[in-house]
């Protein structure tokens, strides 16, 4: 190779070097600038309304007697579909982060905190067992308090569950299912009992839009009376039913259809608009 050629190519290499080098310096320059944003964004966002600060809710928690049972419920009957499940969980950390509260309201009312149905998760004497489950829009939390003697998926719980479970009580609360729009209702709550009670959850028990006195009653009553169709403003276009889950829990199966419909969609495009980004 020539010195001419040697030199050109030289040149060649300082070019690139020099090309390279501004664009990493270009690049560091840009990126520190975008580091800069999204502090000031993060700073900003610390300083936004609470409501600015969250992105949802991300799961509803449902504490259970019988874990399996609740688990087959709602994996085989309603199809849920398991995202992961964790126990054993014990120790100072555990019993200080969820139980706090009620050791403290133990402690004002004079009382063993497991008179009150607080398990003692600090020593390991109960241990917690949760399974999170997935649906379409919606994760629900299972979770089972039990003896540390019992196996994970017991079917026996560390306190006695509620007896009283009427939606009227409160901080009674209830988990709600969207059923899809092209779904015949009062099949689908027939079908719901039917495959219940094939797995001995007798428990799960719809309710009837006209009255009944016994349980034989409910069970006369005709296919059309499961499923309570509203039509007066502004609830029109809503239909429902409610109905107890293997735990005793309280469940309600809904359709939003036409106006309601339409009044969900239109606030939800509104809160999307307006909330901060």
């Amino acid at each position: 190779m020539t010195d001419e050629a040697d030199n050109a190519t030289d040149m060649d290499r300082r070019a690139l070097l020099q090309t390279a080098g501004a664009a990493v310096v270009t690049g560091l320059v840009a990126g520190t600038a975008i580091d800069a944003r999204a502090a000031t964004q993060d700073a900003e966002r610390d300083e936004a309304p609470l409501g600015a600060r969250l992105q949802g809710v991300q799961h509803f928690g449902l504490t259970v007697q019988n874990m399996e049972r609740a688990y087959q419920f709602y994996t085989e009957v309603l199809g849920g579909t398991e995202v992961f499940r964790h126990g054993d969980f014990q120790g100072d950390g555990v019993q200080n982060t969820l139980l706090d509260d009620q050791e403290i309201e133990a402690n004002a009312r004079g009382v063993n905190p497991r008179t009150i149905g607080v398990p003692d998760l600090r020593s390991g004497a109960q241990r917690l067992d949760v399974r999170f489950i997935q649906f379409d829009n919606m994760v629900l939390e299972l979770l089972q308090y039990r003896e540390a003697d019992q196996p994970m998926g017991s079917a026996k719980s560390f306190a006695e569950p509620v007896e009283h479970m009427s939606p009227a009580f409160p901080r009674m609360m209830h988990i709600c299912f969207y059923v899809r729009d092209d779904v015949d209702f009062n099949k689908f709550i027939a079908d719901l009992e039917a495959e219940s009670a094939r797995r001995g959850m007798t428990q799960v028990r719809a309710n009837r839009t006209v009255r009944v006195m016994t349980e034989a009653d409910r069970k006369a009553a005709p296919r059309s009376s499961n499923t309570n169709r509203v039509t007066a403003e502004p609830s029109n276009g809503w239909e429902l039913i409610y109905c107890k889950g293997p735990e005793g829990e309280q469940l309600e199966f809904v359709k939003a259809l036409g106006p309601v419909k339409k009044r969900f969609s239109e606030a939800l495009a509104k809160r999307q608009q307006t909330i901060v980004r």
